[in-house]
């Protein structure tokens, strides 16, 4: 088994496929989130002896290293989603628009 199959193994091992609303399930993280603090709650999982963001690895896995300048998005809006193709490379201000505009949409729906 290749390093990459490893890898996507040991992610979906841990993942619960869930409908959230969006087009496909997303593919939430079971496993140690980052908590409350920098970062909070998104998931967390040792690799190579690192803690690091299962998002950006199961994005690296599949499409390589995300470069300096770009981010990566949660399209569905699930910080626990680790499914590649609900992530998107970004900028950081389009992440903080989306972000944002997220937001203000759930704001106007819970006033309704």
């Amino acid at each position: 088994m290749s390093r990459r199959e490893r890898i996507r193994e040991k992610i979906m091992a841990r993942v619960e496929v869930v409908d959230t609303g969006h087009e496909t399930p997303c593919h939430l993280w079971t496993g140690p989130t980052s908590g409350d603090g920098r970062g909070e709650q998104y998931a967390r999982m040792s690799l190579d002896g690192q803690t690091v963001a299962v998002h950006k690895v199961s994005w690296t896995n599949e499409n390589g290293f995300i470069p300096g300048k770009k981010q990566l998005d949660h399209k569905c809006r699930q910080r626990l989603c680790v499914r590649e193709s609900h992530l998107e490379l970004v900028t950081h201000r389009q992440n903080q628009k989306r972000r944002a505009a997220a937001a203000a949409a759930a704001a106007l729906e819970a006033a309704e």
